[in-house]
């Protein structure tokens, strides 16, 4: 079955763009799975992500059966799924019938039997350096997957990984400017309450600091913290710097 160049850059094309902003980690892995059942000629397809080390992982498929047995195979530790991540490496087509295939997935293998797969397919999905996850194929019978469908399925997971990668670096940098710009505003709170330390004690900003820090210490609170109450002219306990009236409007 020939693919129309059309249909496989509008799939590399809705892979490659930034999932984050309206699609959850599952829902884009639901995506990758429907392009390959879609492209591959495979039955079904189902997907594994995996964050953060092995804490958080993402589960993605083309029919909510194949969903459901990806999810179970997660808390199993077994299946395609979990070999393809774990060794890096592509699992090639193999049966699921025979009985080495039910010693090796016991629980995962029946499952997939029983939805009429009897062949199954594991592509390794790659963040930079790290493996992060993999694609699963399945299959009813046949022929094998022709090594130019096996060569479109890594160009699909690739696809996949560029979006993911390109959504990693993006939250990365909204983390840091949020965190640039928090310790922006603590650091103007601060000097604005030096300044109306300084008068009200009739000091030096430097010796207004060290009293807003050692108060700080003494009462286990962030510095910035105290500083906002003092710029607001709100009381603090044991203050002896307090403000006479309320700032005016």
């Amino acid at each position: 079955m020939t693919i129309p160049h059309q249909q496989l850059a509008d799939a590399l094309l809705a892979l490659a763009a930034e999932p984050g902003d309206t699609l959850t980690p599952g829902a884009f892995l639901a995506r990758l799975c429907a392009h390959s059942v879609e492209l591959l000629g495979v039955d079904a397809a189902g997907a594994v992500l995996v964050e953060h080390g092995r804490s958080s992982r993402h589960v993605g498929a083309s029919n909510p059966e194949v969903a459901r047995l990806e999810q179970d195979a997660v808390k199993w530790r077994q299946g395609p799924a979990h070999d393809c991540w774990n060794s890096g490496a592509a699992l090639t087509e193999t049966a699921l019938d025979p009985a080495v295939q039910r010693a090796r997935w016991p629980r995962y293998a029946p499952r997939a039997l029983a939805l009429g797969h009897e062949r199954v397919t594991a592509l390794p999905l790659y963040l930079r350096d790290a493996c992060v996850g993999s694609l699963v194929l399945l299959r009813g019978g046949g022929t094998p997957l022709s090594p130019d469908r096996l060569a479109l399925g890594r160009a699909l997971t690739e696809a996949a990984a560029i979006s993911l990668l390109r959504e990693n670096q993006l939250l990365e940098s909204r983390t840091r400017t949020a965190q640039l710009e928090h310790a922006l505003t603590s650091r103007i709170i601060v000097e604005q309450a030096k300044g109306v330390l300084s008068t009200r004690m009739g000091g030096t900003v430097d010796e207004a600091f060290d009293h807003l820090r050692r108060y700080a210490r003494s009462h286990r609170l962030k510095v910035a913290d105290v500083a906002v109450d003092i710029v607001a002219g709100r009381p603090l306990p044991d203050w002896p710097y307090q403000q006479d009236e309320p700032p005016r409007a």
